[in-house]
């Protein structure tokens, strides 16, 4: 029995260093790995590494940790990573770095000491990790080549050309069609209506006529009125006499309002050319009037 229970204490230790993975470490170490202490320029980042043994009963106090952003002119702490193995037996600490100085010529910085303080039996401890120097070397030598590139500082790069071919094309194509559709605007509001009133019959026989005074002599008179039939056997399409005016009015209602001044107009037309005695009376201004009326009439304006 008492075999039996010796091999079960053991067996019994056993596992439990199985569980355990590592037994504790009897002191407080740190094994620090350090980055090359030299060949470094500004805006580097470097980074100590730290594996503690941690014996039983201690525990690292937080707040003995670096404080990121702690910088001085030429260093900064930018990550602070804490990893805890073996139940706590084992701490994984990383410090990173990043350099700030750019030298004129080579310099040594120093990686701060850190000292980390554990609480605990028998007794609280402090674990200083030392300081580790960096070199760090100027981008530049102070005297730089004066070969282009060194020296003196570059002009801006200029900015790169762009093709604006297809948008002058465009831009061109845009125009052609922007004045081909005034063009044709212009035509159909503008060119048409003003070419059509200047070849409408009575438009044109108003315009002769626009200049008759009252009074005008017996020879203009009839120059006159041939203008107006001129005109009106324009617009009927033929020569039109005082028997045709009903046909003509049945085939241009437009000026049928004018009945009675057609009729009145070849009685006067028959008595300015053929009677022997013509008397300007107001044929003139009576005549002008009715071309006027004919062409208002012609225009859609009456």
């Amino acid at each position: 029995m008492r075999v039996l229970f010796v091999r079960t204490l053991i067996a019994l230790a056993v596992a439990g260093m199985q569980v355990d993975g590592h037994a504790a470490p009897d002191t407080l170490t740190a094994r620090v790995v350090d980055p090359r202490a030299f060949g470094h320029t500004v805006g580097e980042v470097v980074t100590r590494r730290a594996t503690i043994a941690v014996p039983d009963g201690l525990a690292l106090d937080p707040d003995s940790l670096p404080q990121i952003g702690q910088r001085g002119r030429a260093l900064e702490l930018r990550t602070v990573e804490l990893t805890r193995h073996d139940g706590g037996h084992r701490l994984e600490l990383k410090l990173d770095y990043q350099i700030f100085l750019a030298p004129r010529e080579v310099r040594v910085l120093e990686l701060p000491p850190v000292m980390l303080q554990f609480a605990g039996n028998p007794r609280p401890q402090t674990l200083r990790i030392d300081a580790w120097p960096l070199s760090v070397a100027p981008l530049m030598p102070v005297d730089g080549s004066t070969r282009e590139g060194f020296g003196e500082l570059r002009p801006d790069v200029a900015p790169p050309l762009v093709d604006t071919r297809p948008m002058r094309m465009r831009l061109v194509g845009y125009g052609i069609v922007a004045l081909l559709l005034v063009g044709y605007l212009a035509h159909v509001y503008i060119g048409l209506p003003w070419w059509t009133r200047r070849h409408r019959p009575f438009g044109r026989a108003f315009d002769a006529l626009r200049g008759l005074a009252p009074d005008a002599p017996l020879l203009a008179r009839r120059a006159g009125y041939a203008r107006v039939h001129e005109a009106l056997n324009a617009t009927a399409g033929g020569a039109l006499f005082e028997h045709g005016i009903d046909r003509f009015l049945a085939a241009h209602p437009r000026y049928a309002t004018l009945r009675d001044d057609l009729q009145r107009f070849f009685e006067r037309s028959r008595r300015e050319f053929f009677a022997a005695d013509a008397e300007a009376g107001d044929d003139a201004a009576w005549l002008v009037a009715f071309c006027r009326r004919c062409r208002d009439l012609e225009r859609g304006a009456a």
